[in-house]
């Protein structure tokens, strides 16, 4: 049921030094840039940024509160994906999605391929990270 060009804009929330502490513990990820506000300061950055992969963590909880694969989404089966800017403690993010391409399925005829892409942006507008993910999803009969 969905058509190529159709989009959608997630609900969007702050990263918080949680968020940080959390995704650090979860994935043994204590590298400095992220831990450490004076070795920090003393990077590009300017100061401790969220994890890479935190932020692609959360991306896809934003855009799961979009709803549109609730009952219908059989698997994730791939991405690319682009790390274009940091995410800082304090930003406020959110998803914004289209749909790229779809295909059926060429051994099941009851699913589809859905391509998106997506990119996740900040309160300024800048996109952080972008790129597309690939869904499988069950065909409307």
């Amino acid at each position: 049921d969905f058509e190529i060009g159709q989009n959608w804009v997630s609900p969007a929330r702050t990263i918080t030094e949680a968020d940080v502490v959390m995704f650090a513990g979860i994935s043994g990820d204590f590298n400095p840039l992220h831990t450490d506000e004076e070795f920090s300061k003393k990077t590009q950055f300017g100061g401790r940024i969220f994890h890479g992969p935190g932020v692609f963590a959360v991306a896809t909880g934003l855009e799961s509160r979009l709803g549109i694969k609730e009952g219908t989404a059989i698997a994730f089966l791939g991405m690319t994906w682009n790390l274009k800017g940091p995410v800082r403690i304090g930003d406020t993010i959110h998803v914004e999605q289209t749909v790229a391409s779809k295909k059926p399925s060429s051994s099941k005829p009851d699913r589809g391929i859905v391509t998106f892409d997506v990119a996740v942006l900040n309160q300024d507008g800048d996109i952080c990270q972008d790129g597309q993910w690939v869904v499988m999803f069950k065909r409307a009969g």
